[in-house]
């Protein structure tokens, strides 16, 4: 596929599909919630949002480009491993969109055991409740280091743009369906976690229990956490009884509101 068509016609791939799954996603959890909401929803919709948006702007005005461009600039370089071996077509692309969900898990297991990128990743987790806009809070710090880590992979890959285009919307579109506040069938539930992160597997990583929440890491493939030992099948107390959330960031002002989030990592716990 021509690059220029996916440089050029990214955001409104991305929106687009972002828009569509956040719409079903709210239809679904009004229809079959799996969890009563602890919060007013409207409160933390505007914060959630609020948040993503300061962060898509911020990206725009911080970086030089998207992962797409930085996957165009690695092929006219012709930096990363795909780009020397002069492999290409669905297998490459293929593997690249595994190895960067990959390095996504890895990311995401460094951030918490590092203390001062947990300080970050703790926006993220004081949420507390659990719904499809939960799979967009981040800090702003913390989403342009991902990006710098996202980058270094793309080069590292040499990982063809089709294959970021389509992470990019994996990593969107999962993220939100893990993190919904939706009901599956056990069976189901069961049978997607062979493969895929679901909304009851990744809900334990935002247990208030620390073992819990150092677990799960995945946002799309399950595969990660079965290797290296990560999986968690079922919370303590079940599904239900399950607290979310971080206990050090309780107040209402600093866990549901865009200034008290945005302030978390600089609050004294």
């Amino acid at each position: 596929m021509d690059t220029s068509f996916l440089l050029e016609h990214e955001m409104v791939l991305r929106v687009g599909a972002f828009a569509a799954v956040l719409g079903a996603m709210a239809a679904w959890e009004e229809l079959a919630p799996r969890r009563t909401l602890s919060e007013p929803r409207a409160r933390r919709w505007r914060t959630n949002l609020g948040v993503a948006l300061v962060n898509v702007l911020l990206l725009r005005v911080a970086l030089p480009t998207t992962a797409i461009g930085m996957a165009v600039f690695a092929a006219e370089q012709g930096w990363g491993l795909f780009n020397n071996l002069g492999a290409g077509g669905w297998l490459a692309v293929a593997l690249c969109v595994i190895a960067l969900d990959l390095a996504l898990y890895l990311q995401h297991a460094l951030f918490h055991a590092v203390p001062v990128l947990m300080r970050l990743h703790a926006v993220h987790h004081a949420d507390p409740d659990f719904d499809a806009t939960t799979g967009i809070r981040f800090h702003p710090f913390e989403i342009v280091l991902s990006m710098l880590v996202k980058y270094a992979a793309i080069v590292a890959l040499g990982a063809p743009a089709l294959a970021v285009l389509l992470f990019e919307l994996l990593l969107s579109l999962t993220s939100l369906f893990s993190h919904g506040n939706v009901r599956l069938p056990e069976a189901v539930d069961r049978w997607l976690r062979r493969a895929l992160v679901t909304p009851d597997m990744h809900r334990i990583h935002h247990s208030v229990i620390e073992a819990e929440r150092n677990s799960n890491y995945g946002f799309c493939l399950s595969i990660w956490d079965h290797l290296f030992g990560t999986y968690t099948r079922a919370p303590k107390g079940g599904q239900s009884a399950m607290r979310i959330g971080l206990d050090a960031y309780r107040d209402a002002q600093v866990s549901t509101t865009l200034s008290g989030i945005l302030a978390i990592p600089f609050r004294s716990t």
